[in-house]
């Protein structure tokens, strides 16, 4: 798997989202640092399973559209 890294702008959308939920969902006031802080760790600890559902999530559209044109293959042969 590769590592998974976000660059500047996308830690820069992401941070404030937490910062908003720990404040709302918790109470919980925290600093741009440890934000990104917590999302360096769910990124190391908790990424791989988002990672892994997408790839299984790509497998299954993969399979329904490679069946799809097998179908449609399939009807144009012609009689024999």
């Amino acid at each position: 798997m590769a590592e998974i890294k976000f660059n500047k702008a996308e830690k820069a959308a992401i941070v404030p989202k937490i910062q908003m939920y720990l404040s709302e969902e918790l109470n919980l006031e925290v600093g741009q640092f440890d934000a990104e802080f917590l999302l360096d760790f769910f990124t190391e600890e908790i990424g791989p399973y988002y990672y892994n559902r997408g790839l299984g999530d790509a497998q299954a559209v993969l399979s329904e559209r490679l069946e799809s044109i097998g179908e449609a293959i399939y009807e144009l042969e012609k009689p024999v």
